[in-house]
């Protein structure tokens, strides 16, 4: 068989297979051509198909990557969320007899109450003594129970002080005589001193109801109830709010006046938060320093709102977190809250270290830690400087010092997102980067925005009491009243003694009530 092959030439396909399978003499070799065409065929798109599934499962098997990497974010995410609101309890009887030494280290936790050498509070001595009640001798140790006592001639005085009440109302008739204008054609009155033309409920009653109402923030008809158990006083919850509505309306020249006189003061700090209004979304915006507070309750969150409330163009420095918003206003010069970038930087870190190790960036967990130093360093500066620990003629040193390491640190492109973003933001000359440190050339600016946070803790307070406001005309009241009750606590200024003459005097009176200088 072989020697007939290498007579046959090597084209003669059809010859040599009859030759070569004599068995198989007769068949078509054209079948045979087309069944080994159609199974080369076969064969190339078998491989084909193979090459598209092997595609197909490179991307299937990068998309579970992502996949199982976005999962363990999220997981990390929620885990923080859930340590942040739910702090795990910690065993508060670990020092012992035996950790005498560890109490000495500086990892020591800090003792509760007082430092060591603070001087105590003591209650005042009462000015008056009302009444003296004159008790014997025991003739029972009231400890012991024993029988044998002494008199001594040593007197021990004890003054208990307590308040008196009185369950009635102050009731004053004011006589008119009446004089008769022929321009009205009516019979006219004019307004004794303390007296509330037309009201049958005077001012005193009226200051107090709003002070309680904005100033220890007590709903409506808990005052209402107040009035009737200490004062036997009363009066419908709609009452108590007509008298937030009549302080409103007295009072909105001195709020517009409070926006003018903080568009042009030399600090000031701002921030905003959530509100309900008949249950819907808003916001209370806060913009003040430590002499000025002003709120304002709006449906938008938008710059327009910012503008409205400290101008287009502002000339001192503006403490803001990094709202956008707050850009449309123009500020001179800004600063941002270290505060929250410290926070920030530690909740990436905490989500990062909440994941498997595989998943874990060490550059950015560094990065994180390095930020979080360094802005705690620069706060620390600061309080040493406001308090004049550090001389003035230093902060020029410590800021170049301060923007030598945040470059140092913010070099290379970090792996994990939410760390790049934060390294961007603080390189950006247009967001952070000019914004961290200028409480270093201006006295009286904090490294931080608590300020702002701290004047808000108020309203939110009052939005878990109350639930929002129901009306514009609330929201705007809920606008004006805590601005004046703020305002005048800061101006060391009673709000309650503040009300009563919102309601009895003038405009420039009760301005000049409000302000230490109403200049």
């Amino acid at each position: 068989m072989s020697s007939s092959r290498q007579q046959l030439p090597p084209w003669d396909f059809e010859c040599a297979y009859q030759h070569s399978c004599p068995h198989l003499h007769g068949s078509s070799t054209k079948w045979v051509w087309e069944e080994y065409q159609r199974s080369y065929k076969e064969h190339c798109e078998h491989w084909r198909v193979r090459d598209i599934l092997r595609e197909e499962l490179e991307k299937a098997l990068a998309y579970i990557g992502e996949l199982e990497d976005q999962n363990e974010q999220l997981k990390a995410k929620l885990k923080a969320l859930h340590q942040r609101q739910f702090k795990s309890n910690k065993n508060r009887n670990r020092q012992s007899s035996n950790d005498s030494a560890d109490n000495c280290s500086a990892q020591a936790k800090k003792k509760r109450g007082a430092p060591k050498g603070h001087p105590g509070w003591f209650r005042r001595k009462p000015n008056h003594i009302d009444k003296t009640v004159v008790v014997a001798a025991p003739e029972l140790c009231p400890h012991c129970a024993c029988a044998d006592l002494s008199p001594m001639e040593e007197i021990k005085d004890h003054l208990q002080e307590d308040i008196v009440l009185q369950p009635r109302t102050h009731v004053t008739n004011f006589r008119h005589h009446q004089a008769f204008c022929p321009k009205c054609n009516r019979a006219v009155v004019q307004a004794a001193q303390g007296e509330l033309l037309n009201c049958k409920i005077g001012p005193t009653t009226k200051a107090a109801a709003v002070f309680l109402r904005y100033g220890l923030r007590i709903p409506y008809r808990k005052v209402k109830e107040l009035f009737e158990v200490f004062f036997n006083m009363p009066f419908v919850p709609a009452s108590a709010m007509a008298f937030d509505r009549t302080a409103t309306r007295r009072g909105e020249p001195l709020y517009e006046d409070l926006k003018e006189k903080l568009r042009n003061a030399a600090v000031a700090h701002a921030d905003e938060t959530y509100w309900r209004q008949d249950g819907i979304g808003h916001y209370v915006w806060y913009a003040g320093n430590d002499d000025l507070a002003v709120f304002h309750i709006d449906r938008h969150r938008s710059s327009k709102v910012a503008q409205s409330i400290l101008g287009k163009s502002f000339g001192g420095v503006l403490h803001t977190d990094g709202y956008a918003a707050y850009n449309a206003v123009n500020a001179k010069h800004r600063q941002s809250c270290l505060a929250h970038l410290i926070r920030k930087s530690k909740e990436i870190k905490q989500e990062i270290l909440l994941r498997k190790p595989k998943f874990q960036d060490q550059r950015s967990i560094r990065f994180c830690s390095s930020v979080s130093d360094l802005l705690k360093k620069a706060c620390e500066i600061g309080r040493k400087l406001n308090s004049g620990d550090i001389e003035p003629n230093k902060a020029d040193a410590f800021e170049k010092r301060l923007y030598s390491a945040l470059d140092s640190i913010c070099t290379g492109k970090l792996a994990e997102n939410k760390a790049e973003t934060l390294r961007q933001r603080l390189l950006n000359p247009k967001k952070e980067y000019h914004r961290l440190f200028t409480f270093l050339k201006h006295t009286g600016v904090q490294p931080t925005n608590n300020q702002a946070e701290q004047s808000l803790r108020n309203m939110v307070i009052f939005r878990k009491i109350c639930m929002g406001t129901r009306s514009d005309e609330g929201s705007y009241s809920h606008s004006v009243l805590p601005s004046l009750v703020l305002t005048a606590k800061r101006q060391s200024k009673h709000p309650l003694a503040f009300f009563e003459t919102l309601f009895t005097q003038d405009t420039a009176t009760a301005q000049a009530a409000l302000y230490n200088d109403s200049s």
